[in-house]
């Protein structure tokens, strides 16, 4: 071995991010790393999208960079998105702003199991959330593994979904505590868009449970095979469709997260779903995400 050879291998070895994994199925925390280093070096990027796409959803602690950090990381993994609802951060566009001040009541639109944005065509590929301020406790975020619940699921649900399809809404989550001038405005802006209940993951080809608290009502349920007399199709989809959405709370799919400032999580938003628990009020919790645009579902 030569020396340069050895000096390679002494910096590859300085640079390798330390995983330690949090449960059984997703969820790892990450050790020896600098975020904005990450978003600086190929090398370092390439090994942390390894790692999340291996684990699912990454945390780490303890990471005092700049917006323009947090920016240039989530970019490495595609085009930001702002949201219709949140407002953005004024100097960083696509980075939005969760803020639950004092002078704010909780609104409950994060406290269900979501994937985000499932009511766009191209929901997003996944995100990268930093926690700027939070109560001492409480505030915690869960995150769910869908393709452990998918393949959880009792062979005979598995034949009855397979080509489902299931429509996602804007209108009926964000829009519910609107006006009704506001809410069609936003309708006609974001129509619903329609998914398959099972998606396919593009770059692992597992199967993952793709449907969620925007998810109203199953789209091609009505058949001859599935429907006998009129109360198959309306209740008989509906309970089906909610027996799907409620797999996300099965504990055994979940990981937990405690915030404290500066930690920050990131996430495969295709292949999980995440909780963010409302039990801090009033103690302000104040968040910063940035949205990466993902790919349509198939």
């Amino acid at each position: 071995m030569t020396l340069t050879q050895t000096a390679d291998l002494g910096e590859t070895h300085r640079r390798r991010i330390r995983a330690e994994r949090l449960t059984a199925h997703l969820g790892a925390e990450l050790f020896d790393v600098d975020l904005a280093a990450v978003a600086a070096d190929d090398t370092l990027f390439a090994e942390l999208r390894g790692l999340l796409i291996e684990h699912k959803v990454l945390f780490v602690r303890d990471q005092r960079i700049s917006r323009g950090d947090h920016v240039a990381l989530a970019r490495r993994f595609g085009d930001l998105e702002p949201h219709p609802v949140l407002v953005s951060d004024p100097d960083h566009p696509g980075l939005v702003r969760i803020y639950k001040d004092l002078d704010s009541p909780p609104e409950h639109f994060e406290n269900a199991f979501h994937c985000d944005a499932t009511w766009r065509n191209r929901p997003p590929f996944g995100s990268v959330l930093r926690c700027v301020d939070g109560p001492a406790v409480g505030g915690d975020t869960i995150w769910v593994d869908m393709v452990a619940a998918y393949a959880a699921l009792p062979s005979d649900v598995k034949v009855r979904i397979d080509g489902l399809r299931a429509r996602h809404s804007i209108e009926a989550s964000f829009g519910a505590g609107m006006s009704a001038e506001r809410r069609a405005e936003l309708h006609e802006t974001f129509p619903d868009a329609e998914h398959p209940v099972v998606r396919t993951h593009p770059e692992t080809g597992e199967k993952i449970l793709f449907v969620n608290s925007f998810a109203t009502h199953l789209t091609n349920f009505h058949t001859p095979e599935n429907v006998r007399f009129g109360y198959d199709y309306a209740p008989g989809a509906a309970e089906l469709l909610q027996y799907l959405i409620r797999q996300a709370s099965v504990p055994e799919f979940q990981v937990r997260w405690r915030w404290t400032p500066d930690s920050f999580a990131i996430w495969d938003n295709r292949c999980t779903q995440h909780y963010a628990v409302q039990d801090y009020w009033p103690a302000v919790r104040r968040m910063e995400r940035a949205g990466i645009v993902g790919d349509r579902p198939y």
